[in-house]
């Protein structure tokens, strides 16, 4: 049984989509649509092997050209959404118990922390509002 070109170009296709998906690499993609684009021109086009291959080459290329450098620029742009205990620096709390360089007690995004203000000779009175400038394992270090 003998297979014709664009069934290798479309088998060749899809062992890169797989690749994709078990490695995410966007660029195997791109590679993916140079081979379909290639089954084209090998099936409906009756192309030679030359023009198969500077097919997949130009098209494989151009969307690498293209689409990553507009992929890396969007990867760039997006806002860092900050989570865990980053999320909690700059965030104001309630002194529930007096807060000096010692130690006190806060109330922080609903929650009881322990807390220590950032200068060791300043303390903050029950019920004054502070800022979050750093968290210590379990403390909060508190201006």
């Amino acid at each position: 049984m003998d297979i014709d070109a664009w069934l290798w170009w479309l088998i060749g296709a899809a062992v890169l989509g797989i690749a994709l998906v078990i490695t995410t690499m966007p660029e195997l993609g791109m590679l993916a649509v140079g081979a379909i684009a290639a089954a084209v021109v090998s099936g409906a086009f009756d192309g030679g092997a030359v023009a198969q291959v500077v097919v997949f080459t130009v098209v494989s290329t151009a969307l690498i050209a293209v689409v990553r450098p507009i992929a890396k620029r969007q990867r760039a742009d997006r806002p860092r959404h900050a989570t865990g205990v980053d999320a909690l620096k700059g965030r104001q709390a309630v002194v529930l118990e007096r807060v000096d360089g010692s130690g006190g007690r806060i109330k922080l995004a609903g929650e009881v922390w322990s807390a220590r203000a950032l200068d060791s000779g300043h303390a903050y009175e029950v019920g004054q509002e502070v800022d979050v400038v750093e968290i210590e394992g379990a403390t909060a270090i508190v201006m």
